[in-house]
């Protein structure tokens, strides 16, 4: 399959999907193994600049990931003749952590601005993160690049049903609790 056939909207749709997916059930993971919720509680800088856990607009989280997957699409399909060439999982995946994690333009956790501008926290918040960050932009890089290169009817089911489920429960979630639903008290 030569790289230049890529339709720039199967690229654009099939990051979207999968991005959103993995954002989700790797954020999932992330907060229960490092536990986020007792990590800001506990950490007077995070708590300072982090939104709880509990939070509308965190629980909101994965409702606005296909729109940053389809800017990640968009950005995939210009590198399209390097990144669903031979290899290209890998320096897909070495992009985004270069430009995207490292040398972010923002003083962002895990980043050299980071580094610079931001206080220590005293949590170890930082490497948690990391970890998710790495695990994420790995699962994004490899299933992007496989799904695009060897698109499958039965991938394109396995992901729409979890992009569906990734969109729909905190949605559900959102909904229950402006219905009078309870509120589920923090994690410890």
């Amino acid at each position: 399959m030569s790289t230049h056939d890529l339709g720039f909207w199967s690229v654009v749709v099939r990051t979207m999907m999968v991005h959103t997916v993995t954002y989700t059930l790797v954020g999932i993971a992330a907060f229960s193994v490092f536990r986020y919720g007792a990590a800001i509680g506990e950490d007077p800088v995070r708590r300072a600049s982090m939104r709880a856990t509990d939070d509308p607009m965190v629980r909101a989280g994965p409702l606005f990931q296909p729109l940053r997957g389809a800017l990640f699409g968009m950005a995939f399909f210009l590198l399209r003749d390097v990144v669903f060439g031979p290899g290209g999982w890998w320096i897909l995946w070495a992009t985004l952590i270069i430009v995207g994690v490292l040398a972010t333009f923002a003083p962002a956790a895990s980043s050299i601005e980071g580094l610079i501008y931001l206080k220590p926290s005293p949590s170890g918040f930082l490497w948690g993160g990391l970890v998710e960050i790495l695990t994420q932009s790995l699962l994004l890089s490899v299933v992007t690049f496989l799904w695009v290169r060897h698109p499958a009817v039965w991938a394109n089911w396995l992901v729409g049903v979890l992009f569906a489920l990734s969109l729909l429960m905190p949605a559900a979630g959102l909904l229950s609790r402006r219905a009078g639903g309870h509120r589920l008290p923090p994690r410890p």
